[in-house]
């Protein structure tokens, strides 16, 4: 019996590199295939948001640019958000909606819908 040997190392791509390489499937005008700030939501990060309500805050659209996904919110208590999501908050908060949000989860709720947001 023989056994082969590798003679050459390893030339593996790492981790970083993959990651950097890698796109979203929305970025194709697919589902998004992504839990990154801003794209899909994922359970746990509705299910913690869910389980903390006093970081929720309640606000109004400013602005909403349903082409590059990018949202401006004022919460009641002054502060201003810029938001980006790619599955599409921008089309479902146009300005002047009522939204809540997360602020430690960045989860937006817009009535019942819920959308992860980059900040």
């Amino acid at each position: 019996m023989s056994t082969a040997h590798r003679t050459s190392p390893l030339t593996g791509v790492s981790p970083l590199e993959v990651s950097e390489r890698a796109a979203c499937m929305c970025d194709h005008g697919d589902v998004c295939s992504s839990f990154a700030p801003g794209h899909a939501l994922h359970l746990i990060q509705a299910r913690l948001a869910s389980a903390t309500p006093s970081d929720w805050a309640d606000g109004i659209v400013e602005r909403a640019d349903a082409v590059t996904g990018e949202l401006r919110v004022h919460t009641l208590d002054g502060e201003e958000w810029a938001l980006w999501s790619a599955q599409g908050a921008a089309l479902e908060a146009e300005p002047g909606t009522p939204v809540a949000l997360h602020r430690t989860y960045h989860v937006l709720a817009v009535g019942r819908v819920r959308f992860n947001v980059a900040v």
